[in-house]
């Protein structure tokens, strides 16, 4: 949506439509806003019935004294852009930690002035729902829920690391999100799965397309992406060994399989890989006995740096 054909973008967009979904997520951030203008293009045009769209604010450290104007300003922003008088849910983009620092927002900031203007805009009508990316610190991502301020969670949730759903094994290399899901459900968040692919890692290879944006860094896993890549290509027995047709396919399939998860957010750069994504989708949760594999394929990462 940032730097494929005005073409390509619509088809992809019609035949996600085509098959079902109904939930479209953006931000600020994807492209400075050429995210939000291209998919409020083809929205704007296709009107589809139904949809849910989502975009987020990342608010930079240097407006932490102006929280609720920058938000006010960035939603306006965000709408005009899209064509739209409101997005179903927006989300705070900034990493939340228990004292703040750097360009992260404390959980005092979030509670008594990211929530509160987030609440302005829905009193506006120009949001239905509030969430926050849980990326940060641990502790602080489950105050956040537990104080049920947010409607949704964008939760990091992938088979490098899948500490938001079971206990890590002992000293394994990945933040662990202390069985986040279990504070969304008691909380009655809504999941939006993120890092499904740790950023492409999980295709098991370092080839990206052309248009595809450079591996960012990783979120809850290794430090390097280089890492996450080394340590994805070791589970490749979920393909040799027949439990699923690629790296990628066994990774978006293991991201549906909890029951906690909503929906899940896979990037792509070419409508091609819509399509695979989408026929991954569609087998359906992995199979326990691949889940098995897995948790003894991940064990052995345990005592390796992060």
């Amino acid at each position: 949506m940032v730097r494929g054909s005005p073409a390509d973008q619509d088809r992809a967009i019609g035949l996600a439509l085509d098959a079902g979904i109904n939930y479209f997520d953006t931000a600020v951030q994807y492209g400075n806003g050429v995210s939000e203008t291209n998919l409020g293009r083809i929205m704007a045009a296709r009107k589809p019935p139904g949809v849910a769209v989502a975009t987020k604010v990342r608010i930079p450290s240097a407006n932490f004294a102006a929280i609720g104007k920058t938000v006010a300003e960035s939603m306006d922003g965000s709408l005009q852009r899209l064509k739209m008088d409101h997005v179903d849910i927006f989300h705070l983009h900034n990493p939340i930690t228990l004292h703040g620092g750097g360009e992260s927002l404390s959980v005092a900031q979030v509670r008594n002035e990211v929530v509160p203007a987030f609440e302005a805009l829905r009193k506006a009508g120009k949001t239905r729902f509030l969430g926050i990316t849980a990326v940060g610190e641990t502790a602080a991502l489950h105050e956040v829920i537990d104080a049920e301020l947010i409607d949704s969670a964008q939760v990091s949730y992938n088979m490098l690391n899948a500490s938001a759903a079971a206990a890590l094994p002992p000293n394994y290399p990945a933040q662990d999100y202390g069985r986040l899901f279990d504070h969304t459900r008691k909380a009655k968040v809504g999941v939006v799965g993120i890092r499904v692919l740790a950023a492409g890692a999980l295709t098991g290879t370092a080839e990206r397309h052309p248009i595809a944006s450079p591996p960012p860094a990783p979120i809850g896993s290794a430090h390097s992406y280089e890492m996450d890549l080394e340590r994805a290509r070791r589970l490749m027995p979920l393909v040799s060994e027949g439990f699923a047709g690629s790296l990628a396919e066994a990774a978006i399939r293991f991201a549906i399989t909890h029951p906690a998860m909503g929906t899940i957010l896979v990037g792509m750069a070419t409508v091609e890989e819509f399509e695979g994504s989408l026929a991954a989708v569609l087998k359906g949760p992995l199979p326990q006995a691949a889940l098995d594999r897995l948790n003894a394929l991940t064990a052995g990462f345990s005592g390796e740096a992060r």
